[in-house]
């Protein structure tokens, strides 16, 4: 099968360009307070996040006019280099809000577990599109995921939420290069059962199954009833763009994982819905993407990004609403964190790129 390179695709840069822009706007909104408090200056986490996205956006464009194939070669040095960084992070890494996540260099500071999820992503579409293994054998299937625990340990140890999205990911890059689907049976008994003990060995992760049964009851659960005073109070329009009360200290770093609970309230359930639908389309776009796909490695990549993308924003929502414990997730391209958007964005480069090369009998 023959592959011929395209032009961008328009359709995929006008979605990625509306979600920053949205986020953009909501987040000025949703951080003033905060930026007022904390740094007297009402647009300080806009400009931090407006001056990551200038810069995630050059990534992009970058990386969307290069072979994709290029970052296989460099794939088990991105995963290499993650565990490295993640493992720095445990002996010299910076806390904020009590968790130990960042890594400061001279001035500038990051999250080496947003730079993980595309490592592992470019990792494992290398390893199992270069694998001359039957894919149908249940030892397969848990060969590759053995092999990215070692990522989601380092990660889990103080970042669970991403350590969840990074396993995730694993397991829908397996499930689609697998035909058989019995085996999967088995592999999520045993990942319940692992889910099971790694909750008990904690104390405080029961608390959070308490604190999501019932939050009234306790302390800890403060965010999540003032996130669902806010969205109960944005009705159907919402109370309009800035005129949220919420955020005026009553849910706590509103502009990071709870900013969709200001999103509901200020622009109401049809903005909220806007924002879903838009993300629906980027992750249709995704899988049109891999679908077409001029090669393995590339299709994998996709839906590699499509996971991501798919899982975080599920989860960020599920939690905003209760719907699940709280696992302190941000919503992608919308909540405020440099690092995020500026990997995030990276991975719409890379999206762009595999899109470029298609099946010549594709028709797209």
């Amino acid at each position: 099968m023959g592959r011929k390179a395209g032009k961008q695709d328009l359709t995929l840069m006008i979605l990625v360009m509306a979600l920053m822009i949205f986020g953009l706007v909501t987040l000025r909104s949703a951080s003033s307070w905060n930026g007022s408090v904390r740094f007297s200056d009402s647009g300080y986490f806009f400009k931090t996040q407006l001056l990551a996205a200038v810069l995630g956006f050059a990534a992009m464009i970058a990386i969307s006019r290069m072979d994709y194939h290029i970052f296989e070669k460099y794939a088990v040095a991105a995963y290499i280099l993650s565990l490295i960084l993640s493992g720095l992070v445990l002996l010299v890494g910076d806390s904020y809000n009590g968790s130990k996540r960042w890594l400061s260099v001279g001035p500038l500071s990051f999250q080496p577990a947003e730079f993980a999820k595309p490592a592992v992503i470019l990792f494992l579409a290398r390893m199992i599109s270069r694998s001359k293994k039957k894919k149908k054998s249940g030892f397969w299937m848990l060969g590759v995921l053995v092999q990215v625990l070692p990522i989601v340990g380092l990660v889990g140890t103080n970042n669970l939420s991403t350590a969840v999205i990074i396993l995730g990911i694993a397991v829908i890059l397996v499930f689609i290069s697998n035909p058989r689907y019995l085996p999967f049976v088995g592999l999520g008994c045993a990942g319940a059962a692992f889910l099971a003990i790694f909750l008990g060995l904690e104390s405080y992760r029961l608390e959070r199954l308490a604190v999501w049964r019932d939050p009234e009851s306790y302390e800890k659960g403060f965010q999540t009833i003032q996130g669902l005073y806010a969205i109960g109070s944005g009705g159907l329009f919402g109370k309009g763009l800035g005129e949220s009360v919420q955020k005026l200290g009553f849910v706590p770093e509103a502009q990071n994982d709870m900013i969709f609970s200001v999103i509901c309230e200020e622009l109401g359930f049809v903005g909220a819905s806007a924002l879903i639908l838009l993300f629906l389309i980027l992750i249709w776009k995704f899988m049109v993407i891999s679908t077409h796909a001029p090669d393995l490695f590339g299709s994998l990549v996709a839906a590699g990004i499509m996971g991501h993308i798919a899982i975080q924003v599920i989860l960020n929502v599920a939690v905003v609403t209760n719907t699940i414990p709280n696992t302190g997730i941000t919503l992608p391209f919308i909540s405020y964190g440099g690092t995020s958007v500026l990997f995030l964005l990276s991975e719409m480069g890379l999206a762009l790129s595999i899109g470029r090369w298609q099946k010549e009998t594709a028709g797209i």
